[in-house]
């Protein structure tokens, strides 16, 4: 059931941070932007998360599904602060 989950996750992330992604196309508004590539960040931290615990369960991958995890927030915080409009 878990990894179910982990990939459901995962393309959830990814579907989000596409219709954002699309939704900037059309109306060009920064802050779309900055949330799409947060939630494509994401989508990356869930698929490391499936890889880290099913994939490769003996290869320690914590720190790279925080690394993603935490770039993708900075980028949303970025666009929040200086984006604002």
């Amino acid at each position: 059931m878990g990894p179910a989950v982990y990939i459901l996750g995962a393309l959830t992330s990814l579907c989000c941070g596409l219709l954002l992604l699309r939704s900037y196309h059309q109306v060009k508004r920064r802050l779309l932007l900055w949330s799409g590539l947060c939630f494509a960040g994401l989508a990356i931290s869930n698929l490391l998360v499936f890889v880290d615990l099913v994939i490769f369960p003996d290869v320690d991958l914590y720190r790279f599904r925080l690394g993603a995890a935490a770039i993708a927030l900075i980028l949303l915080l970025y666009g929040l602060i200086w984006e604002s409009e």
